[in-house]
């Protein structure tokens, strides 16, 4: 993974908050030149102009849906930390509202009205990221399947082809 900063007076038309792009092989190359030419060049120079490209291409690309709101109801709090800690737990809403001492409806209008999202859209977005994690670390993708809780990586795959729009050995370079 590489960040880059960049200067305010060049990003009026990139996105306004934090995010995360899928990066192409073009702009993955460019960006590794980028990093190799160092951070300190004139205005004019082959760096600067190579910087502009990867600019437009970050432009063009479209933001990656991997945004996890927090709540802060302290009974949503206890679900989410305790679903961080273990993202591949099979219990359903009606369990957690029990352990958050809730009703099942309580709890699910709380995660609509606080994250925008149904409880089962905000766990599958967890389990999304989580694997990101893990497979960037190198995981398999069969072991990530099942540590995060689905029946295998079929169902895994299809769901991460879904979001993301790809496999996750192609989401992180490979040909499967």
């Amino acid at each position: 993974m590489r960040t880059l900063y960049v200067a305010a007076a060049h990003t009026a038309s990139l996105p306004r908050a934090v995010c995360v792009v899928q990066v192409t092989p073009l702009l993955h190359e460019l960006i590794l030149a980028a990093v190799a030419g160092g951070n300190d060049y004139a205005a004019d120079s082959a760096q600067a102009r190579l910087v502009g490209v990867i600019l437009d291409q970050i432009r063009a690309l479209p933001v990656a849906p991997l945004a996890l709101p927090t709540p802060q109801d302290a009974r949503l709090r206890r679900v989410a930390d305790a679903l961080r800690a273990d993202p591949g737990s099979a219990l359903a809403l009606g369990a957690w509202a029990r352990l958050a001492g809730a009703s099942e409806r309580t709890l699910a209008r709380l995660f609509e009205a606080e994250t925008g999202m149904s409880f089962r859209a905000w766990r599958q977005q967890l389990r999304l990221l989580r694997a990101l994690e893990l497979l960037a670390a190198g995981a398999p993708v069969t072991r990530v399947a099942l540590d995060l809780g689905y029946e295998g990586s079929s169902a895994f795959s299809a769901m991460f082809r879904r979001v993301l729009g790809t496999t996750p050995t192609r989401y992180f370079g490979g040909q499967g």
